[in-house]
């Protein structure tokens, strides 16, 4: 069995000074959000064994809060790839991961989130909102086997839901 989680990048700032949108940073709900979803990953039973982020500033960022408010050990790689993809690119990327590993995190962008959610578990339309985490598993020994349709999404959660069962 594999699995992964998508990680949307958490809200960005337009107000800033930036370049580029590839260089466009977190807002302060934003870094908030990731510390949340940082924290939440880490009380999985079956944490992810790699973390692949796009290389782009907000997606790292969301990531590295992440992994600091969460103590992740995990091995971070920034991927070029996953800034401005398409399914197909998101989809051959999670194939050729190592065999070793079991579970993988991959932090990214919408409308790629949504569109690829949607077409791994079948022909779903999913809402990504920022920061959001979503886990699909796949009934399958190597990942090179994981297609469209093949998955299963087992949960989303949001920033917004996880602040409501702290309070409850």
């Amino acid at each position: 069995m594999k699995h992964i989680l998508l990680l949307r990048h958490a809200k960005s700032d337009w107000e800033a000074d930036f370049g580029a949108d590839h260089e466009r940073p977190l807002n302060d709900r934003g870094r908030a959000a990731a510390r949340l979803i940082g924290q939440f990953v880490s009380t999985l039973k079956e944490p992810p064994e790699l973390v692949l982020t796009s290389s782009a500033v907000r997606a790292r960022a969301t990531v590295e809060l992440a992994a600091d408010a969460g103590r992740w050990r995990w091995p971070i790689e920034r991927r070029r790839e996953l800034y401005e993809a398409d399914p197909e690119t998101v989809l051959e990327l999670i194939r050729s991961q190592p065999a070793r590993i079991s579970s993988c995190l991959l932090s990214g962008h919408e409308p790629t989130w949504s569109g690829l959610t949607g077409r791994l578990i079948g022909a779903a339309r999913i809402r990504f909102p920022t920061a959001a985490l979503a886990r699909i598993d796949f009934r399958v020994e190597k990942w090179s086997e994981i297609d469209f349709g093949t998955g299963e999404l087992i949960w989303l959660v949001t920033p917004k839901l996880l602040k409501r069962a702290t309070r409850s």
